[in-house]
């Protein structure tokens, strides 16, 4: 025969995209084309092995975005103080240009 793999180790273990191992007598059939089985079970280890690396970069990136929103979070809250204390600041001014007038 002329087929990768073994009857231990098959080439794939999905019956559909198996070879038979008793071909009949009489070749009425075609044989099965196992070149898209070994190309899949390939694509498949390729992606397993790339899996975690995936994993870390999508963990990565969820931390990249957290860490941008607390730092959008910590620009607001920022933002906010210096608005309280220049509306306190322009009160102040205020009061004492209308005790300037006054006198």
């Amino acid at each position: 025969m002329n087929t990768t793999g073994t009857i231990d180790r098959p080439a794939t273990h999905d019956p559909m995209k198996q070879v038979p191992t008793m071909t009949p007598s009489v070749s009425d059939t075609p044989a099965r084309d196992t070149s898209g089985a070994t190309e899949s079970r390939q694509n498949r280890t390729r992606e397993m092995h790339l899996m975690p690396e995936a994993l870390a970069r999508a963990h990565m990136q969820e931390r990249m975005h957290e860490a941008e929103s607390q730092r959008s979070a910590v620009r607001l809250a920022a933002a906010r103080r210096m608005q309280r204390r220049a509306e306190r600041a322009s009160l102040r001014a205020r009061r004492a240009l209308a005790m300037a007038v006054m006198q």
